[in-house]
C-alpha cells in the first residue's frame, strides 16, 4: 500500500508466508489469502504486493505470455500493484527440510544471476509506472562455502552482470529495479560491516569494472549504475541478531553510499540465559528452516551456532552468556513468547523516522514462520495473523 508520495513509502508483506512452488499454487495464494488480507487491512485503496517466485514458478511464467497477461488483469481488476519480489529462495521453501540449502545456488552460480535475471524480466511487466521495484537476494553464500578472493571475485563479477542487465532494463523501459543483498547471520555477508566491506573491496572495485566493460561506459557511470541498481535488503531480525542497533547500522550504509533497496520488518526470538530461557527454546525446534543462534558474551563478543538444536545442547553450559538470541522469525505484534520475548523493541521511533523521511522506498513485512510456530503462538489463522502484523506496523510507522 502506499503510505507516502514524498518521499515515497510503500508497505507490503512477503508472499513467502504461503506455502507454493508454482506459480498456480502462487496465484492462488494472492486469489485466497492476498485479497482476504487486503478486505482486513486496505479494503479501497491499492494493495503493493510482495511476490515470492521460485525459479519454477519464474520460468513458468517468462515462457508463456498468457498467463503474465491473465495476472496483470487480475491485479487491475482488484487493485493489487507488485512492487518487490523475494528473490532469496532458488527453490523449495515449504513442505521439507530447508536448512543451509536455501543459500543454494549461491552467487557463484551462473543459475542463481540467470534466475535473477529472469526475475527481472517477469517483474516488469508487473511494476507500475514511476514505481522502483526491488528484488531481495541472498547474501552472497553461506559463510562455509567461502574460502578465497577468488570466490568473492566471482560473487562480484555475477552481481555485475546482473546490475548491467537492470540497467538495460531501465534504458529499455523506464522501469527501475534493483536488488537487494540480505545480510544474514551465517552467511557470507551478516554483519553490517563487512557488506560495507564487500561493496568498497570488491563490488566498487572488480564489480564496477565489470558493469563498465558490459556498458561500455567510463568507471564513474558505471559506479553510478552500480549504486542506483544493487543494495541492501535490510532485516531487522538479522539485524538484531548480530546485536547491532538497527538505525545505527541503516545509518551506516547510508554513508557509505549503499542503497536500501528493501526493509523488512521482522523479530527474533531472544531470553536471558537461564533455565527456563534454554527449556523454552526447545520448543521451537523444527525440521524445515535453519535457525541461527547468537548469544552476547562480555565485552560484546558474540557465541555462535549454526542451528537451534546445538545451541540447546551447548549454550547452557557457557555461564558467561549474558543474552540468547534465535533466528525464529516470531510475529511483530507479540513480544511475549512465555518465558522467552523478541527483539521487536530494537525497533524505536529514530528507526521508523528514518523511514519516513527517506531511508527506503520499500517496507516488507517479513513473517513467514506462522506455520513452524508452537501451537501456543499460532492463531491457526495466516490472513489474521498477517492483518495483526500490519496494524502494528501501521501503528509504528505512523499511519494508523
Amino acid at each position: 500500500m502506499i503510505l507516502q508520495h514524498r518521499p515515497p513509502l510503500h508497505l507490503t508483506y512477503c508472499l513467502n508466508v504461503h506455502p507454493g512452488e508454482s506459480w498456480t499454487e502462487n496465484f492462488a495464494a494472492i486469489r485466497e489469502k492476498a485479497l482476504a488480507i487486503k478486505q482486513r487491512v486496505a479494503p479501497d485503496q491499492w494493495f503493493g504486493l510482495g511476490l515470492r517466485l521460485s525459479q519454477h514458478a519464474a520460468a513458468r511464467l517468462a515462457g508463456d505470455p498468457a498467463l503474465i497477461d491473465e495476472a496483470r488483469a487480475f491485479f487491475s481488476e482488484n487493485q493489487l500493484y507488485p512492487f518487490s519480489i523475494n528473490g532469496f529462495p532458488y527453490g523449495r521453501f515449504h513442505a521439507g527440510a530447508v536448512k543451509e540449502q536455501v543459500y543454494a545456488p549461491d552467487w557463484r552460480s551462473p543459475e542463481r544471476r540467470d534466475y535473477t535475471m529472469q526475475l527481472a524480466d517477469v517483474f516488469v511487466n508487473f511494476l507500475p509506472p514511476q514505481v522502483d521495484g526491488s528484488i531481495s537476494t541472498v547474501p552472497g553464500s553461506f559463510k562455509p562455502w567461502i574460502e578465497t578472493d577468488a570466490d568473492r571475485t566471482l560473487i562480484a563479477k555475477n552481481l555485475a552482470v546482473v546490475v548491467a542487465y537492470l540497467a538495460a532494463i531501465r534504458d529499455d523501459t523506464g522501469q527501475e529495479i534493483h536488488l537487494g543483498l540480505e545480510p544474514e547471520p551465517d552467511c557470507f555477508l551478516e554483519r553490517t560491516d563487512e557488506t560495507i566491506a564487500f561493496f568498497e573491496n570488491f563490488l566498487l572495485t572488480t564489480g564496477v569494472n565489470e558493469v563498465a566493460s558490459l556498458l561500455r561506459c567510463e568507471r564513474p557511470h558505471a559506479e553510478e549504475v552500480l549504486r542506483r541498481h544493487l543494495g541492501v535488503c535490510f532485516d531487522t531480525c538479522h539485524v538484531a541478531l548480530q546485536y547491532e542497533d538497527p538505525f545505527e547500522s541503516l545509518k551506516a550504509y547510508r554513508a557509505a553510499g549503499i542503497r536500501i533497496s528493501k526493509v523488512q520488518l521482522s523479530a527474533a526470538l531472544s531470553g536471558p540465559n537461564t533455565p527456563a530461557t534454554w527449556e523454552a527454546l526447545k520448543r521451537f525446534i523444527e525440521p524445515v528452516y535453519l535457525h541461527q543462534v547468537k548469544a552476547l558474551l562480555p565485552e560484546r563478543a558474540i557465541a555462535s551456532w549454526f542451528d537451534l538444536p546445538v545451541a540447546c545442547e551447548e549454550g547452557p553450559a557457557i555461564k558467561e552468556i549474558e543474552e540468547v538470541r534465535v533466528h525464529f522469525h516470531v510475529p511483530l505484534f507479540a513480544s511475549n513468547f512465555g518465558a522467552l520475548g523478541s527483539t521487536v523493541g530494537t525497533l524505536d521511533q529514530r528507526f521508523f523516522q528514518a523511514l519516513r523521511k527517506g531511508a527506503t522506498s520499500h517496507v516488507e513485512i517479513e513473517t513467514y514462520t506462522f506455520d513452524v510456530l508452537p501451537a501456543e503462538f499460532s492463531s491457526g489463522d495466516v490472513v489474521k495473523s498477517v492483518a495483526r502484523e500490519y496494524s502494528w506496523a501501521l501503528q509504528e510507522l505512523g499511519y494508523h
